[in-house]
């Protein structure tokens, strides 16, 4: 039995997804890892004025593949690219190339899905179901064909507490949904979609638990592998800490809470926040196609890839150390510092402190924004968030249980380096310093802020302190007025304080004196 990198010498991988964040990755750690794979073929959509070399040249130019770039020169030469589009009919993908395909690939990996919670159950089922449909017949074709590895995800499950590395039956027969969406309205399907999801949140989650239910039915003669990750975040070690170059997930909700923005977050703070880094999943699905094709196991392999009772963190955990992290390494031009207790699962308070902190400061910087002839925007980034808070609030207010025997069989069989190079246990994970990591990943990926600005972003800070307690002090002052002027009582006590004020500042300058003398 040969090592992980052993394997993959002289095959041919094809790669779903590849302009995805966990798809880059992906290539990234194979082609750096496995330098013996004979050939990466990413399926590539061609944007308006971009064709798919063009789209594969800028994914090989980001700070990604900087470390690739050093070890592996001239990997550029075995990524080839294939135009293709999972909504298309054969994925889009020509004759010519389908040939290709079909004589050289050995190893599949499928990404490829949208994953935006409130996309419509038409195009939600379309790119996570029909897709899959679509990449079972067209690696049905395939001649050499030894794994085909496809990434749902840990929650295509999550009506249920406690979730096996088994495909549970879904609610619906994915083919006879599939049939019936092509007659349907739009209207149709959005009009029954609520009764189809059920108790599950989205149809994210709906869609991709049909997905593996159709696979496991329509490609049951594959060499097929399952592997279900939780929240995808920032990488942990590779190719570089904290590397992360989305807002999806929990990366959106730092920057929002680093910049001042995010004041509340309807979730509950005791609720194991299931992050994964993405190098490991990533390298989780390397290794699944290694022991399908290697070890051949009698029943399909499903791995999840969470973090649940392996080492957890909760949710008040990881907003303590990311506000403690942005209030000492602030992000540039913040609206307002950074707060703690942000998350909170009262719906009555949470709707509040939207309301007073979100809401109302939205529509008042606009209004300066508008006085100084300047576009407004912070009422339409609040909304961009609401709806971001929204998609994410059931899986802030819920934890689960996941078993992990696949893990633990799949670690068992791999050679004390592949271990090393291809790791996917996450309970070495060091907490505070990953999301430490993770939100300097976020400030330098993301926003593509430089650390030599940190003193600036410091001194705005400052700034926003004295603005603050500046405000706070004038707000205070004005209502006592106010309540003087109509109390009695308040009055007296106004004058008696201002008396305790002046007796201790002579006090003060008596004392300096007689120190003096």
């Amino acid at each position: 039995m040969g090592t992980v990198p052993e394997f993959y010498q002289g095959q041919s991988v094809f790669v779903t997804g590849a302009t995805g964040f966990i798809g880059k990755v992906l290539i990234e750690k194979l082609l750096r890892c496995c330098p013996d794979v004979k050939a990466v073929y990413p399926l590539i959509r061609p944007r308006k004025g971009q064709g798919v070399q063009e789209r594969l040249n800028d994914i090989v130019n980001m700070k990604l593949f900087d470390r690739l770039r050093q070890e592996r020169p001239g990997f550029e030469s075995k990524l080839i690219p294939v135009q293709g589009d999972i909504m298309e009919p054969n994925l889009g993908i020509s004759d010519t190339d389908t040939d290709l395909l079909r004589d050289t690939i050995s190893v599949v990996f499928h990404v490829a899905a949208t994953i935006k919670f409130d996309e419509q159950l038409r195009i939600a089922l379309e790119l996570n179901v029909v897709g899959v449909q679509k990449m079972i017949r067209l690696c049905k074709t395939f001649r050499q064909l030894k794994a085909f590895v496809h990434v749902s995800t840990a929650y295509a499950n999550c009506d249920r507490k406690y979730i096996e590395e088994i495909v549970y039956p879904p609610p619906i027969d994915p083919t006879k949904l599939i049939e019936s969406a092509e007659w349907m309205t739009d209207e149709m399907l959005d009009l029954i979609t609520p009764e189809l999801l059920g108790k599950k949140p989205n149809t994210y989650t709906f869609t991709k638990q049909l997905a593996e239910h159709l696979l496991m039915e329509e490609g049951k003669d594959l060499p097929l592998a399952i592997i279900r990750p939780s929240i995808v975040g920032a990488s942990w070690k590779e190719p570089v800490p904290g590397w992360i170059d989305n807002f999806n997930g929990a990366s959106g909700l730092y920057v929002a809470a680093g910049k001042g923005i995010l004041r509340s977050m309807h979730g509950q703070p005791n609720s194991v926040a299931d992050i994964i880094p993405v190098d490991i999943p990533v390298n989780m699905i390397i290794a699944a196609a290694w022991y399908t094709a290697v070890i051949k196991p009698e029943k399909t392999l499903i791995c999840h890839s969470t973090i649940g009772s392996m080492n957890p963190i909760t949710w008040g955990e990881v907003e303590q150390v990311a506000i403690n992290y942005f209030s000492n390494d602030p992000l540039d031009n913040c609206f307002r510092r950074p707060k703690a207790g942000i998350m909170t699962n009262n719906g009555f308070m949470h709707d509040y402190w939207v309301f007073v902190s979100h809401t109302i400061p939205a529509h008042l910087a606009d209004l300066g924004f508008r006085c100084i002839g300047q576009k407004p925007r912070m009422v339409k980034i609040f909304s961009k968030l609401h709806k971001s808070m929204g998609t994410l609030s059931y899986f802030t207010c819920n934890s689960w249980d996941w078993t992990y025997n696949s893990l633990e069989m799949m670690s068992h069989q791999l050679s004390p380096e592949d271990k090393k190079t291809f790791y996917f246990d996450p309970r070495g994970l060091d907490w505070k310093t990953y999301l430490e990591n993770y939100c300097l990943g976020a400030k330098q990926y993301i926003l593509n802020e430089n650390m030599s600005d940190l003193p600036a972003a410091r001194a705005h800070l400052r700034r926003l302190r004295n603005i603050r307690y500046t405000f706070n002090t004038a707000v205070i002052v004005i209502l006592w007025r106010i309540l003087v002027a109509r109390s009695e009582i308040a009055r007296n006590l106004w004058y008696f304080i201002i008396g305790l004020v002046f007796k201790f500042v002579r006090y003060l300058r008596i004392t300096s004196t007689i120190r003096r003398r």
